[in-house]
């Protein structure tokens, strides 16, 4: 037998522990961008597990510099830029903007983990 509240405390628990709903928003768009991008489906697999890694909070979860940003296919909005209908964090958006700059020096030189 399943013991729904239980369950509903470890699933609040977990959003907290990942910055709360706006990070779970953050975090829900940034899928929504990888799946609907270009790419195989292993790709696209490979960049939101990675995507998982990084929670959408700001704070000590952070994502870390080596971490791999979404697929590479297609054209892809400014992520300095705010996403709509929200004021994006100018410093997050240019760490992002750096690790994707980083994974593409890394795939152009054949030296990406997630090729």
């Amino acid at each position: 037998m399943v013991d729904f509240k239980k369950l509903s405390a470890q699933a609040k628990d977990l959003v907290e522990k990942r910055g709360g709903t706006d990070a779970l928003k953050k975090d829900a768009s940034e899928l929504t961008e990888i799946a609907k991008g270009k790419g195989s489906l292993s790709d696209k697999a490979k960049a939101a597990a990675a995507a998982l890694k990084d929670s959408g909070a700001k704070g000590p979860a952070e994502p870390t510099a080596d971490a791999a940003p979404a697929a590479e296919a297609g054209p892809k909005p400014d992520p300095a830029a705010p996403a709509p209908g929200e004021g994006a964090d100018a410093e997050h958006a240019g760490r992002k903007a750096e690790r994707r700059k980083e994974r593409a020096e890394r795939k152009a030189d054949g030296d990406d983990p997630v090729s």
